[in-house]
């Protein structure tokens, strides 16, 4: 989990961002390469993007990926670059590095696979499925199921209220990276809030990571918001920028504090 914050960046929380096998990014937001750099990745052993949706918090940074491959880390232009997602991520981020660095990505975007399908395979034995979530329509909002050929599955919801094709998928795996993006006050339906995940709980086994988080890590800074978890059964755990989730014997392992 390499951000764990919502579009507001509470405090020690940079923007809702994780990897996976070292690889696979599921966004783009404004502080990837933060997070990458502060995570020893090197930007050019980033082989898929998998994007949920496109609101500036999830996509904004991938200009700068492409900057930082085109002139530090992929220098001669070897490294592949898949970006999976709906058919106007391509218009969109494309409209975005031309605002973004006019003139300096034209071969950078070209090099790039860019896959529409909502089911396909990675080279080292993943599969995914992209299935629609409830969240503002505009921005084409996606949750993603993950298969890997040794048995390890995930579900990531993107930004999703409370939907049933969200939560037939999390019925189907052990684990799922969820988010939290608004206290129970704001009266809206796009996101999750704590009492949506108390409901889900309740009604699911699968472990629940919580991520995308309006909830501050404890620091010596004044809240924002809250720096309060809310408290959830032992099945759910609020994640962390940096927490480790690992698969092993079968099991999903979660490193703790």
């Amino acid at each position: 989990m390499l951000g764990t914050g919502n579009a507001f960046l509470p405090n020690g929380r940079q923007h809702s961002f994780a990897i996976f096998d070292g690889c696979h990014i599921i966004d783009a937001p404004p502080t990837a390469l933060a997070g990458l750099r502060r995570a020893g990745y090197s930007v050019a052993d980033i082989r898929t993007i998998f994007v949920t949706h496109i609101h500036g918090d999830h996509v904004f940074g991938f200009p700068f990926l492409l900057l930082e491959r085109k002139y530090i880390s992929d220098r001669e232009g070897q490294a592949p670059l898949r970006v999976v997602g709906s058919p106007s991520v391509r218009v969109r981020l494309t409209e975005l590095c031309h605002l973004a660095f006019p003139g300096s990505l034209e071969g950078a975007l070209e090099s790039i696979e860019w896959v529409e399908t909502p089911t396909g395979e990675t080279s080292d034995g993943w599969s995914w499925k992209r299935f629609e979530v409830h969240h503002d329509e505009t921005v084409d909002p996606y949750g993603y199921k993950f298969v890997h050929s040794d048995g390890a599955s995930f579900v990531h919801s993107g930004d999703s209220g409370p939907c049933d094709a969200l939560y037939e998928a999390i019925g189907e795996v052990p684990l799922a990276l969820l988010e939290m993006g608004f206290p129970d006050w704001v009266e809206s339906t796009h996101h999750h809030k704590p009492k949506d995940i108390e409901e889900l709980a309740q009604r699911c086994d699968t472990i629940l990571i919580i991520t995308h988080t309006f909830v501050d890590d404890q620091s010596e800074h004044q809240p924002i918001l809250t720096d309060q978890l809310p408290q959830h059964p032992n099945h759910v755990h609020h994640a962390w920028d940096g927490m480790d989730l690992n698969w092993s014997n079968g099991h999903w392992n979660i490193s703790m504090r």
